[in-house]
């Protein structure tokens, strides 16, 4: 097989391999670096040793992912507060779109609310739920756990039965039809409105790693309204270029969500944002938000 053929073909699976490493490791950069060392690994392996490419590939992604997942717990130790996966940020209503993480985070599967979900499962309760999900058999990801296939079967299970719960996706009319009612009533001020947009069982999440104040987890309509309130009332929120803390609405893992910018003299090189916000909605109002206020996270938005 030539190198260029070989090369157009690994780049036709780049979505799928993109969205299970994204999925396996919350990360973008983890997800890319997998996708990439994949790369390396296929042009290392002679083509009589693969039956089929595409099954091929997924495994290998993801017993790469599965080294990285079982590494996280000791690099977290020292994280602080809350941990939250990596946001994709892209412009409202893109057409065209030619990024593959781009088009895997449209995905339902690569929803923020389905990716904090898929963070409690252990490494290998979330490997064989991925990958059963993305097409390989119990047997495939057995091999890759090294356990009997019964046991693959169960962890995959187990994965499903935790991560059932969360919302199904409602149109995106819906989902922006709830931020703007959420927006609007935070800049209102008025409590009882902020109360009215949000979900009873809604839970508020920050992750910042230290670097601001944030929430970690707040749970409650109640509880949430006045969190945001008074963030709100300490750093000013609007969309106009005077506001104190502008925002702007951005896709956040493919659905509306808030991109945040606390200094507009900022050098646009260097420019990232200063929070981003993704929401999960039911019932037609925010059941989930998701504060990123790590900028280590954020380094690579591009709004352009």
């Amino acid at each position: 097989m030539v190198a260029a053929l070989l090369a157009d073909l690994f780049e036709s699976h780049r979505a799928p391999l993109l969205s299970v490493a994204y999925r396996l490791t919350g990360g973008v950069v983890d997800a890319e670096d997998a996708v990439g060392e994949t790369w390396l690994r296929l042009t290392g392996t002679h083509q009589s040793e693969i039956d089929e490419l595409r099954p091929w590939l997924i495994a290998m992604v993801g017993r790469i992912c599965l080294d990285h997942m079982r590494g996280a717990p000791a690099r977290r130790e020292t994280y602080v507060g809350q941990w939250l996966p990596e946001p994709v940020v892209t412009k409202p209503a893109a057409s065209g779109v030619s990024d593959p993480l781009e088009t895997v985070v449209r995905q339902p599967e690569c929803r923020m609310a389905m990716m904090v979900a898929l963070d409690a499962l252990t490494p290998e309760r979330r490997l064989a739920l991925v990958l059963h999900e993305a097409g390989l058999s119990f047997e495939e990801i057995a091999d890759i756990l090294e356990v009997p296939v019964a046991q693959a079967r169960s962890a995959a299970e187990q994965g499903r039965e935790t991560v059932r719960d969360v919302p199904a996706p409602v149109s995106d009319t819906e989902h922006d039809a709830a931020v703007r009612k959420l927006l609007a009533a935070l800049e209102s001020g008025d409590e009882a409105a902020v109360v009215a947009a949000l979900h009873p069982d809604a839970v508020l999440m920050g992750d910042a790693n230290g670097t601001t104040p944030t929430v970690t987890v707040v749970g409650g309509a109640e509880r949430i309204a006045r969190e945001m309130l008074a963030l709100v009332r300490r750093y000013g929120i609007g969309a106009s270029c005077d506001a104190a803390t502008r925002y702007e609405l951005a896709t956040v893992n493919g659905r509306t969500g808030v991109v945040m910018n606390l200094d507009s003299a900022t050098d646009e090189q260097d420019w990232h944002p200063a929070r981003v916000v993704g929401f999960t909605v039911r019932d037609g109002v925010i059941w989930g938000a998701y504060d990123h206020a790590n900028p280590a996270k954020l380094t690579g938005v591009r709004l352009g």
